[in-house]
């Protein structure tokens, strides 16, 4: 298991795109309805793009009408950290992947039940594989 927390940055410029680097690493945010998972629907599971590590399922996803990709609960919960985001004069709750601090995007608690919750991501923070490719 690699110690993803403790890699310089050197080597994440080196491995991610552009706009992976500004959101994944910089805490940035793309475009509302501009992300390639916004409109996918198959079955399968979301995984970090930066580390691998297994984030969301296909059955929690639901269209928001908020623009990005949105699930209304974690397929493990350890593998996603919460932290308070007081940025841009508003209050919110960031969430990142545990394993290598990857910025996802925000929690809302506006989702449908039974959790109550939106996960709301960056496609680029996420790698898609579809049932029967998940290897």
């Amino acid at each position: 298991m690699s110690d993803w927390k403790n890699k310089p940055e050197s080597y994440w410029r080196e491995q991610l795109t552009p706009e992976q680097y500004h959101v994944c690493r910089e805490k940035g945010t793309e475009r509302p309805h501009t992300g390639k998972y916004n409109s996918e629907y198959r079955d399968g599971k979301y995984y970090c793009s930066c580390c691998g590590d297994l984030l969301f399922k296909s059955d929690t996803k639901f269209d928001a009408g908020c623009g990005w990709p949105s699930f209304s609960a974690a397929a493990v919960e350890d593998n996603i950290t919460e932290t308070r985001d007081a940025t841009l004069g508003m209050i919110r709750t960031e969430i990142t992947c545990s394993s290598c601090g990857a910025h996802l995007g925000h929690v809302f608690e506006d989702g449908p039940a039974p959790t109550g919750l939106r996960y709301c991501l960056n496609s680029v923070s996420l790698d898609f594989k579809p049932e029967g490719d998940e290897s």
